[in-house]
């Protein structure tokens, strides 16, 4: 009995010596970011030439492409309430993020390549449409379109957990908030479209990325953050927290779940508290990261 203890005891010793050894070597660790640093890392040179490639407005979409700053092509579409030769007005703008793993035709249909849109974001889309709004979203880098078989998603974060490698994370998220300055860039110019009245919203990532951007881009005005991931400083490039002075003017609505499995209902009661923004709101939900498809609804008066 005795030698088994010692045995027990000895293997106890080895995992907790090689644990220990791991997070020494490859554990993430807190590291601080000025406000100064987080503005180079978010900004982007606008290319020569964009490139663009419009598709011919069908039942009131247009897909397109664009050169991004360091060369990449950037693909999504764009929808109109109505036809916007006969509008009598431009339109709102609602910057649509999609989640990880997913694509921007999320935004657009109940079902992919097989898989049910189970965010529901298709129907906040209706919405945002019923509501006078356009719609636009892009791919994510490492997304839809944008995937690569250099480097995917699942790749990427199994660095990131089990080696330490912020950095392929961390970029994934800043480039494609600097796509999205871009794709503002373009935007913003439409006459179609009124660059005083543009919102983001986005799913999971995608309301990391929704927040990120307004944080840092001042064309950017009401968020809609639902089940947003929100990250401390072991990402400080890419934790919301770092850029609220960026969101003071904001009005933010979090849309959070109490029993989310990737953000702690702590981390949102306190992100939430911190915002300084005019006419926050936090709507909370039981449940996990998915949220019951009637949240949908309740974004109603936010537009």
């Amino acid at each position: 009995m005795k030698r088994r203890t010692r045995i027990a005891m000895g293997l106890l010793s080895a995992v907790a010596l090689t644990a220990a050894l791991w997070w020494s070597l490859f554990g993430l660790k807190p590291y601080e970011i000025s406000p100064d640093e987080l503005q180079v890392r978010y900004a982007y040179s606008p290319p020569q030439d964009l490139a663009l490639q419009l598709s011919p407005i069908k039942e009131l979409s247009q897909d397109f492409t664009f050169t991004s700053f360091d060369g990449s092509t950037v693909n999504g579409r764009i929808i109109y309430p109505s036809d916007p030769a006969t509008a009598s007005a431009p339109f709102a703008l609602l910057i649509a993020m999609h989640g990880m793993g997913r694509s921007h035709w999320r935004w657009w249909q109940v079902e992919y390549k097989g898989g049910k849109t189970l965010e529901h974001t298709h129907k906040l889309t209706e919405l945002a449409l019923q509501r006078g709004h356009a719609v636009v979203a892009i791919d994510a880098r490492l997304h839809g379109a944008r995937k690569t078989l250099r480097l995917n998603v699942e790749q990427l974060m199994d660095d990131l957990h089990l080696w330490g490698k912020r950095e392929p994370y961390e970029a994934m998220l800043v480039d494609t908030v600097r796509d999205h300055r871009l794709l503002l860039d373009w935007v913003a110019r439409l006459p179609q479209i009124d660059a005083r009245r543009i919102k983001a919203t986005g799913y999971s990532m995608g309301g990391q990325n929704a927040l990120l951007l307004a944080g840092v881009d001042a064309r950017v005005g009401d968020v809609a953050a639902i089940a947003p991931i929100l990250l401390d400083d072991k990402l400080a490039a890419v934790a919301v927290k770092n850029l609220l002075p960026g969101l003071a003017d904001n009005r933010v609505w979090l849309l959070s779940a109490d029993n989310d499995e990737y953000t702690d209902r702590s981390a949102y009661l306190s992100f939430f508290e911190a915002l300084g923004g005019p006419g926050k709101r936090h709507l909370r939900f039981a449940g996990g990261h998915i949220l019951p498809a009637d949240y949908v609804e309740q974004l109603r008066d936010w537009f």
